[in-house]
């Protein structure tokens, strides 16, 4: 936790894969547990596929922050062709997490962006949501493999949060594959 107990995740992703919901989501998991959240996305130009920033705070107590996340403690890498386009390992911590949708190891990533602190995660997450949902949204896999790496919210409650979301939406194959998304990314993720 930075600051004053306030836990942040920066997320980068591009415009429709999903890195505003899954901030959300999580957030809103979290709040269901007793916390104090926000979740926010940051905009370049709105269209599919531009680069995207989205934010998560999770407290114990109320949060008094209007800005976005500079020092994360954990940042989510949603689209790996961002790795060469934005430092996405600025403002992490010597204890941080780096988690990023690769089918590379984490030891490759580590070395190919130099990152010598903290902790590494890699996922396909690609492939996942393609096997599970048939759709290439990598974001809920994202929320998975981040579960495994932190623990924030129990898998449970994120299972339920998207059913509670999602089920209306998408239907309830679409709901069913995003869940087992979840659970097949967090038994996979790789650490390192």
């Amino acid at each position: 936790m930075s600051g004053k107990g306030i836990l942040e995740i920066r997320w980068h992703g591009r415009g429709g894969q999903g890195a505003k919901t899954a901030a959300q989501l999580l957030a809103e998991t979290a709040m269901d547990e007793g916390k104090y959240i926000q979740a926010f996305p940051e905009y370049g130009p709105e269209r599919a596929g531009a680069p995207i920033k989205a934010f998560t705070r999770i407290s114990d107590e109320p949060i008094n922050l209007h800005c976005g996340v500079s020092n994360p403690q954990i940042v989510v890498v949603i689209d790996p062709t961002l790795l060469d386009a934005v430092d996405v390992a600025e403002g992490i911590p010597e204890d941080g997490i780096l988690l990023v949708n690769s089918d590379q190891s984490p030891q490759v990533l580590r070395q190919k962006l130099n990152f010598r602190k903290g902790k590494v995660y890699t996922l396909d997450a690609t492939k996942v949501a393609l096997e599970t949902v048939g759709l290439p949204l990598p974001n809920t896999p994202m929320l998975g493999a981040l579960l495994k790496a932190a623990d924030l919210v129990s898998l449970n409650k994120i299972e339920d949060k998207l059913t509670e979301k999602f089920l209306k939406k998408i239907g309830e194959k679409k709901t069913k594959g995003n869940i087992e998304s979840v659970r097949r990314a967090y038994n996979e993720v790789q650490a390192g």
